[in-house]
């Protein structure tokens, strides 16, 4: 078995672990630095929205221009008195991109553009976007997205319960935030490829989150009748049981997303991956650090709020330091035959799990 494989048997079984929700409040911090960086980068930077929403033209020329790109770069803003975008096209032939022009301004740049590319008008061919299809795209995005939202909390809430509904819908915009702040920081261009993504990885991000709420609650079925465990630990068993497996498939999604970004867009040039790619790479990495670090401590702080679990926990410290008064180990004190569950999901580092126990379903002791 490799060593990966293994580490993953041993978190499974409660024999190692990371006290993920013990340092909750790190994880917390670290989010709110992240999200308050990528709202600044928006509020200042702004997005870079692409042609769909702005409204514009693009021109495209099927032969090769007498200039390079970047000359046909200056002479389209020249022309326009707008930023432009210039792509050579796999022909040889040039996209130019320029946003805010309508139909009498595009027939000037049109024939502008042929005299300086030294490209016969005829050969250019201009399509306008106009603001108002934009503008109607933007809106049944955000239709969408609030539906998406609306469907996934009442789902969480019957399947499992309105606290892990609550939290992952934080998770997810906690996702949102940093995949469009990314965007504001970058510059990168803001197309509907983008919008498809950002919908993509919300999906990613759920599914991975509901994998650990659903080890949780089956490792919290009967809590109460057990003075062992805390509902933190067996949510932290919940993290560790899941961790090896939440990596491996982060990494193998993000391993061709990476070379659309980093390979198709920066190395062989094909910037219209960048859209697309951007926004899934960013999300899928968001999307599995929230789900560890930010959906289940978030379930845990709002249990433990509960007063039967808050007077669970309070029993279960009192007979800790009572076990510890009378110079008893930890071992003699999970030792209580008035506990009817084994070691649940959830045992915290360095403490060592008890012979046979497989620590997922509650089960009574004989």
């Amino acid at each position: 078995m490799s060593r990966l494989g293994n580490l993953g048997a041993r978190l499974y079984r409660g024999e190692v672990g990371y006290d993920f929700i013990g340092k909750r409040k790190i994880w917390y911090g670290v989010s709110i630095l992240i999200t308050i960086t990528a709202i600044l980068g928006l509020a200042v930077s702004g997005l870079n929205m692409g042609i769909e929403f702005k409204g514009g033209a693009v021109f495209t020329t099927d032969t090769k221009a007498k200039v390079s790109v970047s000359q046909a770069h200056e002479d389209a803003v020249a022309a326009s008195g707008h930023e432009a975008i210039v792509q050579e096209l796999g022909n040889g032939g040039l996209r130019i991109q320029i946003t805010e022009v309508d139909t009498k301004k595009a027939d000037q740049i049109k024939a502008q553009l042929s005299e300086d590319l030294g490209i016969p008008e005829a050969k250019i061919n201009a399509d306008l976007v106009g603001p108002s299809w934009g503008e109607q795209i933007a809106n049944k995005a955000w239709a969408g997205l609030g539906i998406f939202m609306v469907l996934v909390v009442v789902y969480l809430a019957i399947a499992f319960e309105w606290r892990m509904a609550v939290a992952a819908l934080i998770a997810l915009i906690h996702d949102i935030t940093i995949t469009v702040g990314v965007y504001a920081l970058v510059g990168f261009e803001v197309t509907p490829g983008t919008v498809i993504g950002l919908l993509t990885i919300l999906g990613y991000s759920l599914y991975d989150t509901v994998v650990v709420f659903d080890s949780l609650k089956e490792g919290t079925h009967g809590i109460t009748k057990q003075t062992r465990w805390t509902y933190s630990e067996i949510a932290n068993r919940s993290i560790n049981g899941t961790l090896v497996r939440s990596i491996n498939t982060t990494v193998v999604a993000l391993l061709p997303v990476a070379g659309l970004l980093f390979i198709g867009g920066g190395v062989l040039g094909a910037g219209m991956l960048n859209d697309i790619s951007l926004s899934l790479f960013v999300g899928l990495a968001a999307g599995a650090y929230s789900s560890i670090f930010i959906a289940t401590p978030l379930v845990a702080d709002l249990k433990e709020r509960e007063p039967q679990i808050k007077a669970l926990k309070k029993r279960i410290l009192a007979k800790r330091a009572a076990a510890a008064a009378k110079g008893e180990s930890a071992e003699d004190e999970r030792d209580d035959p008035t506990d009817d569950l084994t070691e649940p999901a959830g045992a915290v580092v360095g403490q060592r799990r008890q012979p046979g126990g497989h620590g997922r379903t509650p089960r009574n002791r004989r």
